[in-house]
């Protein structure tokens, strides 16, 4: 199956062309990414999944422009993804950290206004309001505004960090296992909240997540990241057909069972 999408009339948000990731470690290559091609499309919640140490966190740091690779190139909104360390950036790209990365000694309050603090330039009245409008996108009511994270449930962590991320009105957001911590009903609940931010605002969804429930739920594409490329992409269903070690045991072992049968009940799939 090809890696580009369905959607490939849609304009590229995310271009990745010939990826190579090395790092070297005690005198050897570790070869982590090799000729890895993915494109994503504006409007596309796309799964990235794979086993432990495949790459797929490394390949999120490199969209954000955390991390450069070692060659090939990596292109978000037009620009090279190491632009995006520039000021302004959370104006692109939205991220939300897996454990939610709040800083512990700020409130709820200063956590979501940091982003636009950074410009020096808006009213403080413009970023308390701005903030509040977040607050409430997001399921929060203004009384959590003047909370500290560790008085927060790992739910409202979640929240408060997604608030964050979207402070700027990035059309791209990026997910690192959001649902990762949550209980059953609180990852329900915040499946819920991205499905409906995500019709809402337009935006364009990258997610890493290992949760089967949470890719059969909002996966409009699943990118299957193994042998160093990705090796398939497509729907939960045609991923799933997939002859692959990999593809076999994540999605067709008993872990999976549960969450293929919420696929099954489905009348269109997903």
């Amino acid at each position: 199956m090809s890696n580009t999408p369905k959607s490939a009339h849609a304009p590229a948000v995310v271009e990745v062309r010939n990826l190579w990731t090395v790092f070297r470690t005690e005198g050897t290559d570790a070869v982590v990414h090799q000729d890895l091609d993915l494109t994503i499309a504006r409007g596309e919640l796309l799964s990235l999944v794979g086993g432990s140490g495949g790459g797929k966190t490394v390949l999120l740091r490199q969209i954000l422009g955390l991390e450069t690779p070692t060659r090939g190139s990596v292109t978000v909104l037009g620009h090279p993804a190491a632009e995006l360390g520039r000021t302004g950036a959370a104006s692109r790209v939205g991220m939300l950290f897996q454990h939610g990365a709040l800083f512990s000694a700020f409130t709820v309050l200063e956590n979501i206004a940091f982003p636009l603090r950074e410009l020096r330039n808006l009213p403080e009245d413009l970023v308390r309001d701005a903030v509040l409008v977040k607050m409430q996108m997001v399921g929060l009511d203004p009384e959590h505004a003047h909370k500290m994270p560790a008085d927060l449930s790992g739910g409202m962590v979640k929240r408060v960090a997604l608030a964050r991320a979207l402070i700027m009105d990035p059309p791209l957001l990026l997910l690192d296992e959001p649902t990762a911590g949550l209980d059953p009903d609180r990852a329900d609940a915040f499946c819920t909240l991205l499905r409906s931010l995500h019709r809402e605002l337009g935006l364009t969804v990258v997610m890493v997540t290992h949760d089967l429930d949470t890719i059969y739920e909002l996966s409009t594409r699943v990118a299957v990241v193994a042998d160093k490329q990705i090796i398939v992409s497509g729907s939960p269903r045609e991923v799933m057909a997939f002859d692959h070690p990999f593809v076999r045991h994540f999605f067709l072992g008993p872990r999976g069972r549960r969450a293929m049968a919420l696929l099954h009940a489905a009348p269109d799939g997903v």
